[in-house]
């Protein structure tokens, strides 16, 4: 189990641009951290440096409680794009994500309920709305659990009501113990520790 994750001095580049350096925040379980900072500012970027997919320039990336070669199986990465597949059904996809995240069909199920899109599971992804699309990949953080969620603007195209109900969920995630790292704009649904990036 990760008992904490640790940002120490860390620098990143896209291209010849210098995102940010120095950057050194943790993150614990039970805890919601909201990256925040202008656009461009590097939150997407630390989200993929997080999840190993982008190497710093600087500083490092610790997943404490764990080894380094595990830590991709205990974290999910929501992109502010859904990472969908038009022509694929609802369902495809949803127990896809599920199966190849080690989850089941069950909790694939479980999670379309939660979301309430058993009634479109059986449609094609690029006939729903951009909010039902939202929600099919958030289906994903629950339909197989992990404790460590890397969202960015996860809540963009979500109604208000869906926006609270999302709150609900995040809260219970980080009630068992769960985290999530959020790059924002607008404030979480749920108490949340403020971290500028590019400041």
């Amino acid at each position: 189990m990760i008992s904490r994750i640790v940002i120490e001095d860390l620098a990143l580049r896209r291209g010849e641009r210098l995102l940010f350096e120095h950057l050194a925040f943790t993150v614990a379980p039970g805890e919601a951290v909201a990256l925040t900072g202008r656009n461009g500012a590097g939150k997407t970027s630390l989200l993929r440096a997080v999840a190993g997919l982008l190497r710093p320039v600087a500083g490092r990336v610790a997943f404490e409680g764990i080894e380094p070669e595990a830590a991709a199986g205990t974290l999910h990465l929501l992109g502010h794009l859904d990472g969908l597949k038009g022509g694929r059904t609802a369902w495809e996809e949803l127990r896809f994500a599920a199966l190849w995240s080690g989850g089941t069909e069950d909790g694939a199920r479980a999670a379309a309920t939660t979301l309430e899109l058993d009634r479109l599971l059986a449609l094609e992804v690029r006939k729903l709305s951009a909010g039902q699309r939202r929600r099919l990949a958030l289906a994903r953080l629950l339909a197989a659990p992990r404790p460590l969620w890397l969202l960015d603007e996860p809540l963009a195209p979500l109604d208000s009501v869906w926006r609270a109900r999302m709150g609900e969920l995040m809260a219970a995630h980080t009630a068992g113990g769960g985290m999530i790292l959020a790059a924002v704009h607008d404030p979480l649904p749920l108490p949340s520790r403020g971290v500028e990036v590019g400041a």
